[in-house]
């Protein structure tokens, strides 16, 4: 753990604020050199998936030349969101470290309990209109991948 990557993390957010972002910052490093950073760019880009994390972990994938980012760490200045936890998940990042919490974030407008609650119910059960199409027809692409020989797999 180093408190200088989450000063930086913090300041990030800080900084995006005054130019047009909201206020979280993250950054990841590896063997103590910083690789990449991430600002939340939601509405500036109109992307709801450009979240301080995700940005991050996007470049530090593209520098390293990887999908996977064992043996690094993320900084966060909020605890992150599903999506963006996920993403820490699927990334493979060893260490995550974040500053403020969901309550600390809920208290200022930014409230991911909805998701983690919609996420615990059955998918007829959500919010969002959900149903299985074709299942059987989908399972050609699974039976394609398991059958192909030069996949990467992850």
């Amino acid at each position: 753990m180093n408190k200088k990557f989450m000063r930086q993390a913090i300041q990030l957010g800080i900084d995006n604020i005054h130019n047009g972002g909201g206020p979280f910052g993250a950054v990841i490093v590896k063997g103590g050199e910083v690789i990449s950073t991430g600002v939340n760019r939601v509405t500036p880009n109109n992307d709801p998936t450009a979240h301080a994390e995700v940005c991050a972990i996007r470049e530090a994938c593209r520098k390293l030349g990887t999908f996977q980012l064992d043996g690094c760490e993320i900084y966060s200045s909020c605890e992150p969101c599903p999506m963006c936890l996920g993403a820490i998940y699927w990334a493979h990042i060893s260490h995550l470290y974040y500053g403020c919490n969901q309550k600390d974030a809920n208290n200022i407008g930014f409230s991911d309990e909805f998701i983690y609650k919609e996420i615990a119910l059955k998918p007829e059960e959500r919010h969002l209109k959900t149903e299985e199409l074709l299942p059987e027809e989908a399972k050609a692409v699974f039976k394609e991948w398991t059958n192909y020989a030069d996949k990467t797999e992850y």
